[in-house]
């Protein structure tokens, strides 16, 4: 009987001990949202949007072309930036080599398709054409550069040497102006005299001129500002109307050492008194990529990135500051957004094959961006980038928007469409507060009068929000359930809103 009484106390004990752990982790926590529609803090000029860097993926004989492409067409994006990029020489540098004894090396045969395929799908919508990587041999090297004989082999030091070989910079202000020739007037006369017909009259709204010049080359804002000046002054005698975008630092991410020169390039370049007459700058840009430290799990991920987002969101305050000081009628775009993984760090190290990517950290970057796009359209930035549409292992794998093997859009796709069909120029943005810190919730009054709340869960557990006059709002969300899916809609019976881990949701109410 005593060992009966015994095993049955500690039964007891066991049980209770359950009771108590159990509530605590299943419990979902309670949180309520308060909107004041008449509280408007401005009036929405920013455009949720991608970047289109090329890779092998988006090429012709790519198995998800179509469907990578068809995804993009889908978006109905403005403003989206294409990017033949460094990593991939022959798909982004149309003159690879220098010309000499009479002869040149243009060749547009593996650039060309996609380029035309990008014009396809974006066609009816703005766009931003960066072809930033600067030819290898415009800069003085001891030796010359190499690159792969293969087009889709990645490389990581393509771009070497900081002083160009020819100062007046005439030589690279050419080679800008006969790209841009090549794609809008349908052909140019090269360095000797020799016409190429391409048969293009692409209409490409703004040309950006390089990319995180802080970074690549390492450009000051001195050099960066003369090279500006030639190039719009070059590529303006091709097409007078084309407008352009500056700049493009990578240092304002927070977490880089970068990030101290920030305020030096901005200060130094939208100076009218240090660029030439002749050279308006019709937009600035920059980038912001959330980063965890090698040893931070998922758990502790969604903590960092959030953070990070907060502390970007101070640096562009101090740039719209500077911005509108100096140039008050230029816009301002974040064109690059997004989350480079740990892992990605170390890619182009021999051997290095990438870690699995767990589904949740999708939905974690989707929120990122959400949150991101809430916290720059408050700050009245016209054009918020997500990075990006189409990247794979060896290739900065951590920021796709579809899936590399079957060109399935992810969590961060579906959250970049559900936020352009919600929002938009025009929308009043309005007052909006939570009673925990861990949601955000944003009021947006659209120009048709349709009250909506954007709801970004910041983090990997459910809260019960509640919602005055919420019964009868539509809400479409996209969370860890709907996984690779469009995003999932519901009619609410009442005034609450079960919001599940790094859910973004976007209720219309039905009651205004």
């Amino acid at each position: 009987m005593k060992k009966i009484a015994i095993c049955s106390l500690l039964l007891v004990l066991a049980l209770a001990a359950c009771a108590r752990r159990t509530p605590k982790s299943a419990r979902t926590e309670k949180t309520a949202v308060t909107v004041d529609w008449n509280k408007v803090i401005r009036v929405s000029n920013t455009n949720a949007t991608l970047q289109a860097v090329v890779s092998p993926l988006m090429s012709r004989n790519s198995p998800i072309h179509d469907k990578v492409f068809r995804a993009l067409e889908d978006l109905r994006c403005d403003y989206v930036r294409y990017v033949p990029w460094l990593p991939y020489p022959k798909l982004a540098v149309a003159e690879l080599e220098p010309p000499a004894n009479g002869k040149t090396s243009w060749d547009f045969s593996l650039i060309d398709p996609f380029a035309a395929d990008f014009a396809q799908a974006t066609q009816g919508h703005s766009t931003i054409w960066n072809y930033s990587t600067i030819p290898q041999w415009m800069f003085k090297t001891e030796k010359p550069v190499p690159y792969p004989a293969d087009p889709n082999q990645v490389i990581w030091d393509y771009e070497r040497g900081t002083d160009l070989r020819d100062l007046s910079m005439k030589e690279l202000a050419d080679y800008y102006a006969r790209l841009v020739s090549w794609y809008t007037k349908g052909g140019f006369t090269d360095e000797y005299g020799q016409r190429h017909e391409s048969g293009h009259h692409y209409k490409i709204d703004y040309w950006e001129v390089l990319n995180e010049i802080d970074f690549e080359h390492y450009m000051s804002p001195e050099t960066y500002t003369r090279i500006y000046d030639a190039i719009v002054s070059s590529i303006r005698r091709v097409d007078p109307q084309m407008k352009f975008v500056a700049l493009a630092l990578a240092g304002t991410s927070p977490n880089t050492p970068l990030l101290e020169d920030v305020p030096r390039y901005f200060e130094y370049f939208l100076n009218p008194k240090n660029r030439k007459p002749a050279s308006p700058v019709d937009m600035i840009s920059f980038h912001f990529y959330a980063s965890p430290t090698p040893d931070q799990s998922p758990e502790i991920q969604q903590y960092t990135f959030f953070d990070q987002v907060d502390h970007f969101l101070d640096v562009v305050r101090y740039i719209e500051s500077i911005r509108q000081r100096l140039s008050p009628k230029t816009t301002t775009a974040a064109d690059e957004i997004g989350v480079i993984s740990a892992d990605d760090a170390s890619q182009g190290e021999p051997g290095h094959i990438t870690k699995p990517i767990p589904d949740s950290y999708w939905n974690l970057c989707a929120a990122e961006y959400a949150y991101t796009y809430a916290g720059l359209a408050r700050l009245g930035v016209d054009v918020v980038g997500e990075s990006a549409l189409a990247q794979l292992p060896s290739f900065f794998p951590s920021v796709t928007m579809v899936d590399w093997n079957t060109g399935q859009p992810n969590a961060r796709y579906w959250v970049l469409k559900l936020l352009r069909e919600s929002f938009g120029p025009g929308d009043r943005i309005t007052t909006a507060t939570v009673d925990v810190p861990y949601v955000y919730a944003g009021g947006f009054i659209t120009p048709k009068g349709e009250h909506k709340v954007l709801l970004v869960n910041k983090r990997d557990r459910p809260f019960e929000v509640s919602l005055p006059d919420g019964a009868g709002a539509i809400v479409q969300y996209v969370d860890r359930t709907t996984g690779s899916q469009p995003p999932a809609s519901i009619r609410l019976a009442g005034d609450t809103l079960t919001l599940r881990g790094l859910a973004v949701a976007v209720v219309t109410f039905s009651n205004h």
